[in-house]
């Protein structure tokens, strides 16, 4: 996974557009950290079309945010497709993955307490 070149500018406060801030690489899964907090994070990614996640747990839910294309995220074995516009949120301790259907760009909402 790429990490996307971040300019140093602070966004607080500021109307953005969270899929403008990040673009897609071909081949690659590219991730942008807008908040980091030791009680949660916000995460941008981007996926090229074919690529995912594999398959992994997390201790706490997660919600994914779809801000373009289309996703497939399998929850316990259950595919679920989510498009644009669209959220899911993954739950604690529950096996989950996904794969671009076609590139996709999400926000990653994680709570840790």
């Amino acid at each position: 996974m790429k990490q996307a070149k971040e300019k140093k500018e602070d966004i607080r406060g500021k109307a953005l557009r969270a899929k403008d801030l990040i673009d897609y690489d071909k081949g690659a899964v590219v991730s942008r950290t807008i908040i980091k907090k030791k009680t949660g994070s916000v995460t941008i990614f981007s996926f090229d079309k074919g690529e995912g996640l594999s398959e992994h747990t997390v201790p706490f839910d997660a919600m994914v945010n779809i801000l373009d294309g289309e996703a497939e995220i399998i929850i316990s074995g259950k595919p679920n497709k989510v498009s644009a516009g669209e959220f899911i949120i993954m739950p604690a301790d529950k096996p989950h993955a996904l794969r671009a259907i076609k590139k996709f760009k999400m926000a990653l909402i994680m709570i840790r307490s």
